[in-house]
């Protein structure tokens, strides 16, 4: 038996079709918080599921949910950024004091493997060289340079711009830039203390960016490909933050459903992880294009509008995940786009 934590939403979804395709059995355990779940209804799921209302942190809940359990996939977690710092309580609460719960519960039920829905957003940044001065790492983007529309980072040594290049997960994490990162980079590490300490079996899956049909409508925690999407739901024309030159990686959400079920192939011992990616990154200004072109509505915006704090490049190699658990992406980006497009949206009117 695998309990999905977080298996209504957007991802846990796809996960709990890949589960139950692939013959496992399948425990549902989701809080529908409204975040994401504006009507609070479970989505319907195969009739093998079972599905549990109920909460990460409740104590009871977790431990009733947990009986004849093998594994765990742990998606339950609030998402993006949301307001930034006024969510900090509900970040915390959510992502890292659920987690803590689940793990004690875990360990007092001796279920000892652990797949863990995780972020690139805990990188911080891409990996940066300088033409004179090799690898370097740049200190964060001041306000002075983007409102000078100066968006590359720079060399903290010469001043010249950098060329980004993927981080692998053995690169040192940088600090993270907010209170959601902050968040997953804690739950990697509840994760790894647990592991070690009962002998447990982690894997901790970094998801880039994640697109695909049922995405949430108009959600302030879904990332740029949900607002871009909606914004040509309503007809409107994408609004791209700075010059459109950020370079994201984004993966189609069947992919990710497929690296979740990649990790239930891992043999090895304590945490392990792996990057869940396309391999192939664009710009978020190609993401607005693709969209607003495959669904007719107005060409994307570039307002040179910024938000302090964001990184200009994070991008992540799948390399680790494509060797060790023979996982590969098979929707590009052309095709998942067009998709995208005009796929339908959760939530939306």
């Amino acid at each position: 038996m695998i309990l999905v934590t977080g298996g209504a939403g957007f991802i846990g979804r796809r996960v709990v079709d890949k589960y139950v395709g692939a013959g496992h059995e399948v425990r549902v355990l989701d809080a529908l918080l409204s975040d994401t779940h504006r009507e609070q209804v479970p989505p319907q799921f195969p009739d093998a599921v079972e599905f549990v209302h109920g909460d990460v942190r409740d104590q009871e809940t977790v431990e009733a949910a947990l009986r004849g359990v093998e594994l765990v996939s742990h998606h339950a977690a609030v998402i993006g950024r949301g307001r930034e710092i006024l969510d900090a309580r509900h970040h915390v609460s959510c992502n890292d004091l659920g987690t803590a719960n689940l793990l004690v519960a875990m360990t007092e039920a001796g279920t000892r493997r652990l797949v863990l829905a995780g972020s690139v957003a805990i990188y911080g940044d891409s990996q940066y060289d300088c033409s004179v001065h090799g690898r370097v790492r740049p200190s964060r983007r001041s306000r002075a340079d983007l409102d000078a529309g100066r968006y590359e980072p720079r060399c903290p040594e010469c001043g010249n711009e950098l060329v980004s290049s993927a981080v692998t997960e053995s690169d040192p994490l940088d600090p993270p830039r907010n209170i959601y990162a902050v968040t997953k980079l804690a739950q990697e590490y509840l994760v790894g203390a647990w592991a070690t300490e009962t002998g447990g079996q982690a894997v901790s899956l970094r998801y880039h960016n994640v697109y695909g049909p049922d995405i949430p409508y108009q959600s302030p925690y879904s990332g740029v490909a949900a607002v871009y999407r909606s914004a040509v739901a309503r007809g409107e024309a994408p609004i791209v933050y700075e010059d459109g030159g950020s370079m994201r990686d984004f993966v189609h959400v069947d992919d990710v459903a497929e690296a979740s079920l990649a990790a239930l192939r891992w043999t090895g011992s304590g945490h392990r992880a792996f990057n869940v990616a396309s391999g192939t990154p664009h710009t978020i200004g190609d993401v607005a294009v693709a969209l607003a072109e495959a669904a007719g509505s107005p060409m994307p915006v570039l307002t040179g509008k910024y938000r302090l704090g964001d990184v200009r490049h994070i991008v992540a190699s799948p390399a680790r995940i494509m060797r060790e658990l023979e996982w590969r992406p098979r929707i590009g980006f052309e095709a998942g786009m067009a998709e995208f497009a005009t796929a339908p949206m959760s939530g939306a009117p």
